[in-house]
């Protein structure tokens, strides 16, 4: 019987090993989780911004005495579809988190509402402002296109913004996760 024994309490450390391992794979290091739901934001920080409008209106430049600068007519619309499906995966990936406790639900949350708020205005309104880019429409145009995204979402956006970068602030610095907050 002490042999049984012996065996059952072996059996039973090899499969509490094997529970931790596996426990311990599922969920993601403090960095990481900080990487994918804080950090990858930064592809968006300048949603419904001036900034945003120039960046996707410089795509469609071309410069005369340079050959290589000559625009197909795509340009910025492509780049805007490009964002879009990466901007689709950092959210998959948000939504695929496993957060462990109440303060990383809490970050995870205001993450996936973020994408969620900005993902639908990429594929609408700013795929629309780059098309009118790449068509060369005019000046006015383009200016009440970016009037109207940040009226409509502006202010949403970085309220949603700016409270994910606190708890991000507070939970790096819990965390002693190095971050260079642009100061």
């Amino acid at each position: 019987m002490n042999k049984l024994q012996a065996l059952s309490k072996k059996i039973c450390i090899f499969f509490s090993a094997i529970i931790i391992l596996f426990l311990s794979a599922c969920s993601e290091t403090p960095e990481k989780f900080f990487d994918i739901a804080i950090l990858n934001t930064n592809m968006i920080n300048d949603f419904a911004s001036p900034d945003l409008a120039r960046h996707i209106n410089d795509e469609t430049k071309e410069f005369p005495d340079i050959p290589s600068s000559k625009k197909n007519g795509t340009e910025a619309a492509a780049n805007i579809k490009n964002k879009i499906l990466y901007l689709e995966q950092s959210l998959d990936k948000v939504k695929k988190l496993s957060a462990s406790g109440a303060e990383e639900e809490e970050i995870k949350k205001l993450s996936t509402q973020l994408y969620e708020l900005v993902i639908p205005v990429y594929k609408n309104e700013y795929l629309a402002y780059a098309k009118l880019c790449d068509s060369k429409g005019s000046d006015d145009e383009k200016d009440a296109m970016i009037k109207n995204i940040d009226q409509k979402y502006g202010e949403r956006f970085e309220q949603n913004f700016n409270a994910l970068m606190d708890k991000g602030k507070v939970y790096a610095k819990e965390n002693n996760i190095q971050v260079n907050w642009g100061k």
